[in-house]
C-alpha cells in the first residue's frame, strides 16, 4: 500500500510534514489541561487560595482548549487539502496510464474494474488520508505523551490502565481477524455491481426489447445481496468494537476512582489532597490513551478496504502497456500512403489459434482497397493491425515503407483516418466530433468541417438540425441513429486529411443510395489517399480497385471483381448469397 504515496508531490509532502507538527502541538495542549485541572483541585482544597489564581488557572485551561480547536481545524483543513490534490494528482496518472493501454491491457483489467480503481478506489485511499493525518498520527503520540504523564503515579492505576488497553487489543485484533477477508473482497465485489450495471444500462434496448427487466433485476439482485451481506457482516463487526469500547472506559474509570478511594482511605489526612489531585488527572490521561487507541482502531476499520483498493490503483500504475513507441517520432518518405503486409501472422492473447496466417499484400497511394469474407474471417482485425491496436504476432506492416513498430504512436496515427466498425462519438456538439479527427483540432477550420460533413453525405440531416452545425450531440451518439452517428464517425476520419483511410465495415449501416454517393465522393475529394474498406456488401466494394478476399484468416482471393468472379470460388459464393447474376452482370 504505501508504493501508492510515492506519488506525494513535494507540496504535498511539506503540507503533511506541516500537519505532523501541528498535531504534536494539539497533544501537548490537550495534555496540559489535565495539569490545570490538578492545579485548581489543589487550589480549591487549600486553605488561603485566591481565586484570582482559580481564574488563572481556568483561564490557562481555556486558552489550550481554543488552541486546539483551532490547531486541529488547521489540521482537518491541511488534510483535506493533502487528500484532494493527491486524490486529483492519481486520478489524472490513472487516466493518462489507461489512454497508454492497448486493447489488451483494457480487456486484462475490463472497463468496468478500470472505472472502479478510477473513482471508488482513489477515495478510499483519500478518505485513509484524510483520516490518518488527523487520527493514525495523532494516536501514537498521544499516547507516548500520555503514558510518559503517568509513569510517576500509582503503580495499581497503571496496571489497571494495562489491563484496559490488553482487553481493548484482543477484541479489536479478533474483530480484524474476522473482517479482514471479507474488506479484501469489498472492491472486487464493488467492481460486479458496476460492471452489471453498466451492461444493463449500455443494453437497455435489447433488455426492454425481449422483456428482460425482470432478469436483469434478478441479477443485479444477486450482485446487490452479496455487497449488501459483506457489507453488512463488516459493519456489524466493527459496531460490536463500540460498545466494548464504551464499556472499558466506563469500566477503567470505574477501577481508577475505585483504586483511589482505596488508596485515599490508606492515606494519611495531608496526602489525601494529593492523591485526590492524582486520581483526578490520571483518570483524565488514561481516557486520552483510551482515546489513542480508539483513534487507531477507526483507522484499523479502513486500513484493509483501502490497502486492497491502494494495491488495485499500483497494478495500473504499474502495468507496462504491451504496446511501446518506436524511436521514429517523423518520417518523409517517398511512399507516403503505402500500405504493406509481409508474412503477417496474428494470434489474440491467450487464444489457441491465429486470427490471421501470413497475410501479405500491398495497397498504394490513391488506391481503394477492400476486404470481404465470412464473419470472423479476420477482416477487422487485420486493418486494427494497421494503427497498432494490437501487434503482429509474427511478419511486418509497413506504412510508408517502414514498420509500424518503428514510429511513435502519435506519428503513425497522425498518417491515418479511422472510422470504427461500431460508431462512437463523444458528448459535444456535431462540429465538435468532426473536428475530433482533424490533426489540428485548435485550429481545424469551419469549411474543412463541413466539406467532410458533405463528403459522409451527412449534411443531408445536420442541417436540418436545429443548431446545424452545432447541434448537440450525447454521450455516445444516443441522440443519434445509427445511420447517422455511422455518417458523423466517417466524416470524423475524412476531416484527418490523412494519406490513409480505413473504414471497419462502417458503409453497412448506410442504406444502398447513401452509400453510393458516400463512395463517389471519397474518390473525387480522397483521390490521393489510400482508401482500405472492410464490408459486408458485394455492392461496396465491387468498384473497388482491388478485393481481398479472407477465409479463416488467410487469403484466398486477391484482384478485381471481374476477375474474382472468375476465378475465386468464396467470392463468387458470397456475391450469389447476395445479388442475382442480373445484378452482378
Amino acid at each position: 500500500m504505501l508504493k501508492v504515496f510515492k506519488n506525494f508531490t513535494l507540496k504535498e509532502s511539506m503540507l503533511a510534514l506541516l500537519s505532523v507538527l501541528l498535531i504534536i502541538f494539539q497533544v501537548w495542549l490537550d495534555l496540559k489541561l489535565p495539569d490545570y485541572m490538578s492545579e485548581i483541585t489543589l487550589l480549591v482544597q487549600t486553605q488561603g487560595s485566591q481565586m484570582s489564581d482559580i481564574y488563572a488557572a481556568g483561564g490557562m485551561m481555556l486558552l489550550c482548549a481554543f488552541g486546539s480547536l483551532l490547531t486541529a481545524i488547521l489540521v482537518a483543513v491541511i488534510a483535506a487539502k493533502i487528500s484532494t490534490n493527491f486524490g486529483a494528482n492519481l486520478r489524472e496518472k490513472l487516466f493518462g496510464k489507461v489512454l497508454d493501454f492497448s486493447l489488451e491491457e483494457i480487456s486484462t483489467f475490463s472497463t468496468s474494474s478500470l472505472i472502479t480503481r478510477s473513482t471508488n478506489d482513489i477515495t478510499q485511499v483519500q478518505m485513509l488520508i484524510i483520516m490518518g493525518l488527523q487520527a493514525l498520527v495523532k494516536a501514537p503520540i498521544l499516547a507516548f505523551m500520555a503514558v510518559t504523564k503517568i509513569m510517576d503515579k500509582s503503580w495499581q492505576w497503571s496496571l489497571a490502565t494495562g489491563i484496559a488497553v490488553i482487553i481493548l487489543l484482543v477484541v479489536v485484533i479478533t474483530a480484524l481477524l474476522l473482517a479482514l477477508p471479507k474488506f479484501k473482497s469489498l472492491q472486487k465485489l464493488t467492481d460486479n455491481l458496476t460492471h452489471v450495471t453498466r451492461e444493463n444500462l449500455t443494453g437497455l434496448r435489447v433488455v426492454r426489447a425481449y422483456n428482460a427487466e425482470d432478469y436483469q433485476e434478478n441479477k443485479f439482485g444477486v450482485v446487490n445481496d452479496i455487497l449488501t451481506a459483506t457489507h453488512l457482516f463488516t459493519s456489524r463487526t466493527m459496531a460490536f468494537i463500540m460498545p466494548i469500547i464504551q464499556l472499558i472506559m466506563s469500566g477503567l474509570s470505574l477501577a481508577i476512582y475505585w483504586i483511589g478511594a482505596i488508596l485515599i482511605n490508606q492515606a494519611g489526612v495531608l496526602d489525601r489532597i494529593t492523591l485526590f489531585s492524582d486520581m483526578i488527572v490520571f483518570s483524565s490521561y488514561a481516557m486520552q490513551i483510551v482515546m489513542a487507541f480508539m483513534m487507531l482502531i477507526m483507522i484499523f476499520i479502513m486500513v484493509p478496504r483501502a490497502a486492497v483498493s491502494a494495491q488495485r490503483i499500483q497494478e495500473v500504475l504499474d502495468t507496462e502497456p504491451t504496446i511501446l513507441d518506436g524511436s521514429l517520432s517523423d518520417a518523409v518518405n517517398a511512399e507516403v500512403g503505402t500500405v504493406e503486409f509481409k508474412n503477417v501472422t496474428f494470434k489474440y492473447p491467450d487464444a489457441q489459434t491465429a486470427v490471421l496466417e501470413d497475410v501479405s499484400f500491398i495497397a498504394k497511394p490513391g488506391e481503394t482497397v477492400a476486404f470481404i469474407g465470412a464473419t470472423g474471417s479476420g477482416k477487422s482485425t487485420l486493418v486494427n493491425l494497421i494503427p497498432r491496436f494490437y501487434d503482429v504476432t509474427s511478419g511486418e506492416i509497413l506504412v510508408n515503407g517502414i514498420d509500424v513498430r518503428q514510429y511513435s504512436q502519435e506519428n503513425l496515427h497522425d498518417y491515418i483516418g479511422y472510422a470504427s466498425q461500431k460508431a462512437s462519438l463523444f458528448e459535444g456538439s456535431i462540429k465538435s466530433n468532426v473536428a475530433y479527427g482533424h490533426n489540428n483540432r485548435a485550429r481545424v477550420l469551419d469549411s474543412d468541417i463541413v466539406e467532410a460533413i458533405e463528403v459522409a453525405q451527412a449534411s443531408e440531416f445536420v442541417e436540418k438540425l436545429e443548431d446545424t452545425y452545432n447541434a448537440p450531440v450525447t454521450a455516445g451518439g444516443t441522440n443519434l441513429s445509427g445511420g447517422q452517428k455511422q455518417r458523423v464517425s466517417i466524416a470524423r476520419a475524412i476531416a484527418r486529411q490523412a494519406e490513409i483511410l480505413i473504414f471497419d465495415d462502417t458503409f453497412s449501416a448506410l442504406d444502398y443510395r447513401t452509400d453510393r454517393q458516400l463512395r463517389q465522393a471519397l474518390r473525387e475529394e480522397a483521390a490521393d489517399a489510400t482508401k482500405l474498406i472492410v464490408a459486408q456488401r458485394i455492392g461496396t466494394i465491387k468498384d473497388a480497385d482491388r478485393i481481398i478476399v479472407l477465409e479463416e484468416g488467410r487469403i484466398v482471393g486477391n484482384g478485381h471483381h471481374e476477375e474474382l468472379m472468375a476465378n475465386c470460388q468464396v467470392y463468387q459464393e458470397i456475391a450469389y448469397s447476395q445479388l442475382s447474376k442480373e445484378e452482378l452482370a
